[in-house]
Formats: C-alpha cells, sequence, structure tokens
C-alpha cells in the first residue's frame, strides 16, 4: 500500500482502523421480539415512498425480529390516508402511523383553533399518535413573523387535545448540541456541518438550545394529561443528566433513543444507568430509513452486549456523528424486554 504524507492527508480520507482486538458479538435477532418506535416509511422527507416495496419491507422486519414499526410520516389529510392505506390497514398490527399537523397554518389568524380540528380529523381518520419536528422552533411564523416555539401559550390547546384523545405525541425539539455551536475547531461536529451546513443554527436567528430544551420542559410539565415521547434521548443525549431529571419529575415524559446510538455508546456506563433507573419509559427506535438489517444489528448488539470500541456506523466510512467508537450496555433481559416490546406497547396502545 502506499505510504501517505500525514501532514497533508486531508481528513475526509483518514479512516483509521484501530488496533484493539476486543470481543466481537454478534446478534442477529434481538433477545425478544421489537417495536421499532421511531421510523419514515411515507412521502414527506423523500417526495417518494421510503418503503418502494412493502412487502420486501415486511421480509427485512421479519428477519429481524421487528414485529411493528411507527411510520412518523402521516401528515394529514389525503396523505395521511394515504399511508393509512398503504401500511396500516393492508396490514394489520405491523404499521403504527402517526399524523403531523400543518405549521404552515399560523400565518392567518384563527390557526390555534384549525390546529386542533386537524389532530381530531387524523386520528378519526386512524392515526395513533402526533408528530412534531424540529422546525417546530426553528422555522414556522405566526401571523405576526415572529418564530413560532412550542410553548407558545396558542398551541396548549393541541397538546392538551393531544391528551384528550390519547394520541402520545412524539416531539424532536431543536437538533445535537454542536449544531448550535460556532462552526470552528473546536466543534465536535466539524465534519458532518461541513457536508450539510444547512444543519447550523448557531446566531441570532435562531434560539438558542437552552431556549429550546425550557420549552419543551415546559409543554411537559404544562400537560401532565398528555404523554410526551422525546426523540433521540429526549432530544438531549449529550446530558443524561438532565434526560433523567426530565423523567424523575415528570412520569407523562418518555424517550426514544433513534439515531443516538453513537452518542449513548460514547458514555455507556451512564447510559445504562439512566435506562436501568427509567427501563419502563425507554423507547428503542431506529430512525434509520428505508430500514437496515445491519444497523438493527448494530442495535441489538449495542444494547445486548459488553462490547467494547466499535463503529455506530458503517466501519468503512468516516464516522457521520463524530470521531468516536462506542461500547455496548449489556442491558439485562427484563430491561431489554420493557425498551424493545412492552414499553412501545403501553404508550402506543398497540403491538403483536
Amino acid at each position: 500500500m502506499m505510504t501517505v504524507d500525514p501532514r497533508t492527508l486531508p481528513l475526509s480520507r483518514y479512516l483509521p482502523r484501530p488496533a484493539l482486538r476486543t470481543a466481537v458479538t454478534s446478534i442477529v435477532r434481538p433477545c425478544v421480539p421489537a417495536i421499532d418506535a421511531h421510523n419514515h416509511l411515507g412521502r414527506w422527507l423523500t417526495e417518494t415512498w421510503v418503503a418502494p416495496d412493502v412487502g420486501e419491507l415486511l421480509d427485512l422486519l421479519d428477519r429481524c425480529s421487528v414485529t411493528s414499526i411507527v411510520n412518523l410520516d402521516g401528515r394529514w389529510g389525503d396523505e395521511l390516508e394515504a399511508n393509512l392505506d398503504r401500511y396500516d390497514r393492508a396490514h394489520p398490527g405491523r404499521f403504527i402511523t402517526f399524523c403531523h399537523v400543518d405549521w404552515r397554518e399560523a400565518r392567518e389568524p384563527g390557526w390555534s383553533e384549525r390546529l386542533v380540528t386537524s389532530l381530531r380529523s387524523s386520528a378519526a381518520r386512524g392515526a395513533q399518535g402526533l408528530k412534531v419536528w424540529k422546525d417546530l422552533g426553528l422555522g414556522f411564523e405566526d401571523e405576526h413573523g415572529d418564530l413560532l416555539l412550542p410553548d407558545d401559550e396558542r398551541i396548549a390547546p393541541l397538546w392538551h387535545e393531544a391528551g384528550v384523545l390519547g394520541l402520545p405525541v412524539l416531539i424532536h425539539t431543536a437538533d445535537p448540541v454542536a449544531f448550535f455551536d460556532p462552526i470552528d475547531c473546536h466543534n465536535e461536529r466539524l465534519e458532518e456541518l461541513g457536508v450539510h451546513p444547512e444543519w447550523s443554527f448557531y446566531g441570532g436567528r435562531f434560539p438558542t438550545f437552552q431556549r429550546l430544551m425550557a420549552a419543551l420542559e415546559a409543554i411537559v410539565a404544562t400537560h401532565p394529561a398528555t404523554t410526551f415521547i422525546g426523540a433521540h434521548v429526549g432530544c438531549y443525549a449529550e446530558d443524561l443528566a438532565w434526560v433523567d431529571r426530565m423523567l424523575t419529575a415528570y412520569p407523562n415524559f418518555n424517550v426514544d433513543i433513534s439515531a443516538r446510538i453513537g452518542e449513548l455508546g460514547r458514555q455507556p456506563r451512564a447510559a445504562a444507568r439512566l435506562i436501568r433507573r427509567h427501563p419502563t419509559r425507554v423507547l428503542y427506535g431506529s430512525d434509520c430509513f428505508p430500514p437496515d438489517g445491519a444497523e438493527y444489528q448494530r442495535a441489538w448488539r449495542f444494547l445486548e452486549s459488553e462490547d467494547e470500541h466499535f463503529a455506530y456506523g458503517d466501519p468503512d466510512d468516516v464516522p457521520t456523528q463524530g470521531r468516536w467508537a462506542i461500547s455496548g450496555l449489556g442491558l439485562e433481559r427484563d430491561v431489554l424486554e420493557a425498551v424493545y416490546r412492552d414499553n412501545a406497547r403501553r404508550i402506543l396502545q398497540r403491538g403483536p
């Protein structure tokens, strides 16, 4: 192999192979059948169906022992109907579709009531929950041109109505902390932001990360009868003490671990303590779309084994979220049963 000059090698071409010799545990299926409580199967993010062949998707889920999967792409109206027809109604028990509301309504007076009406309509059609994305707080404006934040009192009727309807609210507030920091030599996600500069929320145009976390806590605290699922480890995987405080203080708050194995795996002892302390409040979710067998198996290895220092993504690629490796949590079977299956069954009121 050709040698390189380390002084001029681009970071994008630096792919070190660890010299460590550590255990490699292959786990093809989880210890109990799992529910993937966070995924995208619709046309919202990709404009075409994420899973072009539903039969092939079901075959993959069967091979990976994933019994049900939450589709967060239901939207509203005709698009919700299309998702429900394609997934939930065609394959009862395998798919659980969440709706959205159209935050663009906030540009015109009377929008609060219209959002509540939309949610009621979606629930009547068969939506099983409400998905709220980070653009609430980072993108949408009200009729006065002001940025709309999750704890705006005009949204309170929507959160209340979700509780009345028995719909869990899966909410993604803010984004990784580094996306709110300066894009400089100290930013641990510099490479990721180099690929996606639009993911940077640094500067006066946006609320601070802490302001958005305060908004999340405010709506959870103010609506105890509504079940909230904080996506991506409660939207703050970098501070598990904060997540632990939220889970301790608010019985209606739950978290999923979707797309944050990389964060949890670099703090495995703290992550395992958090899950063991709150075993009934943590849901497994992948956020890998289209679903992928290798990604599922990495998740099983992370949660079940005590393997050390392995890649949280494709080992032949630059790590997507940061240049570190992860270690497994080695969780006990009763905890895994709750995380993989029982918590989602209870919160979603569905499952095999």
